[in-house]
This record gives C-alpha cells, structure tokens and sequence, in this order.
C-alpha cells in the first residue's frame, strides 16, 4: 500500500509539470510552409529575427565537438580517459556526442520512421492531439506568450513520457499505429542512459552518485518539425538561442539536415553529428548542482532553404515538488547559486519567452 500511495504521489506531482504552459495559439507552421501564397511580407514578418547575425558562425570548429563513448565508460581498462574527456565536455562545453550508447538499433531506426510518419499526416489528423490551454503536451507551438514577439519556424508534438504512471495517453497518437510502442520504447532505453550518464557525471566530480540519481525522475519528450522556408531561410530560427531547463537533455536527429548550433566563445558552432551518435547538453539544473563547475549551452536551431529538419528531444528533470542545491567539493569553495525549488524555477522558465541563459540568472547569487 506504501509503494502504490507513493507512485500515485509522484504521478500527481509529475503530472503537474504539463500544466505550466500559457503559450498563445498561432498559425501552424509546417501548413504555412506549404502554402507560399500566403507567405506574403506581413505574415513573413513575424518570424525575421532581427539579432540572428549579432555573432559570427564558425563552421570550422564543427569537428571539435567532443564525443564521448558510453561503450569507454564502462570498462575497467578505459574509463580513467573516457571520464577525464567526459568532465572536459561537461566543463568547457556543455555539450557532447554519445556513441556506443547502448540503445538498440531497431528501436531508434522505429521512432524516427514513425515521428516522419506523424509529421506527414493530414494537418487535422494531427490537430487531434492538439495542445490544450495550459498544457505543454499535444502538437502546437511553445513559449508564445505575447501577441508581438518574434515566432519560430517550426511545430512540436510534446509528450510526458516518464514515469509512465504520469502519462497522460488521449495525447498518444492511433498513427502511425507502431507509434506508441516505438515512444514508449525509446523514451524508456534514453531514461536508462540519463540515468547511466548522471552517475558518470557524478564520477567525474569525485561525488557520491546518490543526489544526481533522483534529478532524473521525469522525461519529457518533444518532437520537432522544423519545415524549410523558402523565402528567407537565414532570416528565420525554429528556435531563438537559450539554455534547457533540466538536468541532461539528450537529442536524437530524425534526418540528415543540420541546423543544431551552440554557443561557443561568443560565436556560433554549427554541430554535425557522428553517425549514430546522440546529442547531450548540460540544463541548468545541472549548472546550478555544480555550483557552476559544468555549465548549461546555450544553443539554436537554423532553418534550411530546401529541406525539412526533425528531431526529438528528451528533457530529463527531476520530481516536481523538489528543490536543487549546489553541491560544493571544499568548505573553501565559494557558493555562486541559490537553493532553487523545482516548481518555482520550472514556473519561470515555462511562463516567459526564451531568451538566452535569463532564467537562470535569477538562480545565481549576486557577487
């Protein structure tokens, strides 16, 4: 009766993570592409990003991206090495490939055939899994909250996926009719690997693994559509430049076409994934943990003239009703961020536009 009364505690508190949304309803973006007549000036206009050329983009510098073998990790004979460009990622990055991740081959090759299934669906087929006001689940839009901001050139189709107790499954798609199967499949292998990650992590600081354990608790995944926009592709963003929220973020690319670029040294560093490699970046949650020892990226996504972008990404967060403190190595280390309550910062950054690194400023101490 205990086990069943705490996971129907930790169902009602995850379950609160989705109802934080206040995004507006605007056009959908994937039917506008398609439509070029009525991508007239007007509608066009509220989608140029005026500071997208504010910092240089360094093409060159795409193959120092660090990349990281899960496989090195767990081996007696490698992992002193693997660990020690682990923790160099985490610190000068924030940001990594994976490979040799475990995550089997039939059931990433089953997710991204049915996400670019989905996307191909009768536009009302998907509004059937709409989002509802207050929701951050279902196909729509996210982090509209003003009539006269600048949108992004692109659709989601958000779900909760983990605990599995949280789900909310009149947002899980009928069609393709193997997709659920394939989400709730690779949402739990990519849970396995946050997992696996954060204790890596962990290591790497010298750290007991315990406290890193529990901040993986709830996964939210969320397919991107990001259409091409012939008219001005290198005027537009499926998403304007910020940090994640969560504790690790782990990314898998559908297709073949760029458009990933993180924040590097004040330039822009366009990310070419390995083959079979998936993305991971350092949240802010994980920036707070360390007291800043690994920091949150901040990163964009560009929009191709031609071609269509999909991605999916698995947000790991960690319980609801928490809180997140720095963890400090030495008495002598100075304390650089606050305390925060999960609910608090989540409600933050969930009801305002993103904007670079902002919410997380409000977690850090004034100096």
């Amino acid at each position: 009766m205990e086990v069943e009364a705490a996971r129907a505690s930790d169902s009602v508190s995850e379950s609160r993570w989705s109802k934080l949304a206040v995004t507006l309803p605007v056009r959908n973006v994937q039917a506008l592409a398609a439509s070029t007549g009525e991508l007239t000036a007007e509608v066009i206009e509220r989608y140029i990003q005026p500071d997208i050329d504010a910092f240089a983009v360094l093409d060159e510098h795409s193959d120092e991206v660090p990349v990281i073998d899960v496989g090195k990790l767990s081996s007696p004979e490698s992992v002193e090495a693997e660990a020690a460009k682990l923790k160099f990622a985490c610190a000068e990055w924030g940001f990594f490939q994976v490979v040799n991740h475990g995550i089997p081959d039939e059931v990433i090759m089953g997710m991204k055939h049915d996400i670019q299934k989905f996307f191909q669906l009768p536009l009302d087929v998907k509004n059937a899994y709409a989002q509802r006001q207050g929701d951050l689940q279902g196909y729509g839009q996210a982090f509209v909250v003003s009539d006269d901001q600048k949108l992004e050139w692109g659709d989601m189709f958000a779900l909760f996926a983990q605990p599995p107790e949280a789900r909310d499954m009149s947002y899980w798609p009928c069609e393709p009719h193997t997709f659920r199967n394939f989400i709730e499949k690779y949402s739990s292998e990519v849970m396995k690997l946050a997992h696996s990650l954060g204790v890596f992590v962990a290591k790497t600081l010298d750290l007991n693994p315990g406290p890193f354990e529990d901040k993986h608790v709830a996964q939210f995944l969320r397919m991107g559509y990001y259409p091409p926009c012939t008219p001005m592709p290198e005027k537009v963003l499926g998403f304007t430049p910020h940090s994640d929220m969560s504790f690790l973020t782990i990314l898998l690319e559908v297709n073949s076409v760029q458009g990933l670029q993180i924040r590097r040294h004040g330039a822009w560093i366009p990310v070419k994934p390995c083959r079979d490699a998936l993305l991971v970046n350092v949240g802010d949650l994980l920036e707070i943990m360390t007291n800043g020892k690994y920091k949150s990226i901040e990163h964009r996504v560009t929009i191709n003239a031609h071609k269509e972008r999909l991605t999916v990404s698995a947000f790991h967060l960690p319980n609801y009703d928490g809180i997140v403190s720095p963890i400090l190595e030495t008495r002598e280390e100075k304390l650089l961020y606050k305390t925060v309550k999960v609910e608090e910062y989540a409600r933050l950054f969930f009801t305002n536009k993103l904007e670079g690194k902002r919410a997380l400023d409000h977690a850090k101490l004034s100096q």
